[in-house]
């Protein structure tokens, strides 16, 4: 029987604060992808480093996303209101427009 591979805990969250991969992680630590599922799927504490790396990338990631809009990309408005608020773009297409003009409405399902 080998012995049991030790993961700096540390190390791993901070890999995926970066939303790395099992096989970035494996390629990282020099084990197998399912040592690393494994491990995933058999140690609460394993389970949790990577889960709140991930949950602090994602947040992160927000936190850029929202600064942003906070300078004024309308790109990155529009699509967080897509992703948060559930927003939608509405394409009519009118047949009888000889002028092929497309109008494109925001719409706000709670307003």
């Amino acid at each position: 029987m080998r012995d049991k591979i030790e993961f700096n805990l540390d190390a791993l969250e901070s890999l995926c604060r970066l939303n790395c991969t099992y096989d970035e992680i494996a390629a990282y630590f020099n084990v197998s992808v399912k040592t690393v599922e494994r491990r995933y799927n058999e140690e609460p504490e394993f389970t949790n480093a990577i889960d709140r790396g991930r949950a602090h990338g994602r947040l992160s990631l927000r936190r850029k996303q929202l600064e942003l809009v906070d300078k004024g990309n309308a790109s990155m408005a529009i699509w967080l209101g897509k992703q948060l608020l559930n927003q939608t773009d509405k394409q009519e297409i009118d047949n009888y427009n000889h002028n092929d003009q497309i109008s494109i409405e925001i719409v706000n399902p709670d307003g």
